[in-house]
């Protein structure tokens, strides 16, 4: 275990041993015991080029004044994803105010989205941040991001450096070498992963309100792997001169140096998908503003540890108290 700080310990639980049962065990028994009383609040986010992103307001009661936390999906995920809600709903016990964001293309954003999401899109991050209703723009407020959007997040806090809006952030299992990741990911043993998650890639790429023309179309229908879909479609549609130009460019690694505020950065030693050299460069930065967490065991957005908050992960227990001491109390002011 390489962290400090307040985090609670964690080991795999059974019969979750292992990084690939971890891994797949939401996908497998769902989030168990993970339940929002209510679908939340619509928010409705508009982008500069007409799309609009929603999102899912939760406000515990009584309001305690706790930050709010924005929570961003992964890749082919959604607000709807099992590991946001078992995050929304830890962190709502704990009496933080959670908003659920579905980026462009994802859940119900999708019939308002002309176009779709990609690792390096933070813009729309800040976008989101801008937009929120004043009340809430007044409040302290934190995010967390998962996978795909744990790279972006950490791109727009780099990016950002002291002007950013968030007070605190976290990830968990961000591809923050998105090269590295894509070599990770076209292994022989990660086939049966590749072909699951590239199956909901070409759905959200293909929706009838994205506008493709004919060699974009192609491009994604003949993809066989995550990096020829990258380099076929998703760099030359946002102008990016190939895959390998938009991993160099859009990789969070890049701007770990800028980032100004208190960020966590969870990831496991056994994920399948993300190497874990990336998070050591990481860790000798130097930059006090970041606490890399890389654990013994816990999969791809996994951690299923004995310790878990009912129907969560250890990492919805890890958040809560990073947050919690990042900020001291972390309450609004009076």
């Amino acid at each position: 275990m390489t962290y400090v700080g307040p985090l609670p310990p964690f080991s795999e639980r059974a019969p979750w041993w292992g990084g690939d049962l971890q891994t797949v065990r939401n996908a497998l028994a769902g989030a168990t015991g993970a339940r929002l009383a209510d679908a939340g609040e619509r928010l409705w986010f508009a982008m500069p080029d007409g799309d609009r992103l929603a999102g899912e307001l939760h406000v515990p009661a009584p309001d305690s004044g706790r930050p709010l936390a924005i929570l961003v999906h992964g890749l082919a995920g959604s607000a709807e994803s099992t590991y946001v809600v078992a995050t929304a709903s830890h962190l709502l016990a704990c009496g933080f105010p959670v908003l659920r964001l579905n980026l462009r293309g994802a859940g119900p954003t999708r019939a308002h989205c002309r176009d779709g999401y990609h690792a390096g899109r933070s813009a729309d991050l800040a976008m989101v941040l801008d937009g929120l209703p004043a009340e809430w723009r007044a409040r302290k407020l934190v995010a967390v991001g998962y996978s795909l959007g744990g790279n972006m997040l950490l791109k727009y806090v780099g990016e950002s450096g002291h002007a950013t809006r968030l007070a605190a952030a976290a990830t968990v299992s961000a591809p923050i070498d998105l090269a590295a990741a894509s070599q990770r990911f076209r292994a022989p043993r990660n086939g049966l992963y590749q072909r699951w998650l590239l199956r909901f890639m070409k759905r959200e790429a293909l929706a009838p309100c994205i506008v493709l023309n004919e060699a974009e179309r192609r491009a994604i229908v003949q993809a066989r792997t995550v990096y020829e879909f990258d380099d076929g479609y998703v760099a030359p549609h946002h102008g990016f001169r190939d895959a390998d130009d938009y991993y160099a460019r859009c990789s969070a690694a890049g701007f770990l140096d800028g980032i100004a505020v208190p960020s966590l950065l969870l990831h496991a030693d056994n994920d399948p998908w993300i190497p874990v050299a990336p998070y050591s460069k990481a860790a000798c930065l130097g930059n006090p503003a970041l606490t890399v967490a890389v654990t013994r065991g816990g999969g791809h957005v996994g951690f299923h540890g004995p310790r878990a908050a009912a129907g969560g992960s250890w990492h919805d227990a890890a958040i809560a108290a990073f947050f919690a001491a990042a900020g001291g109390d972390t309450r609004q002011s009076a």
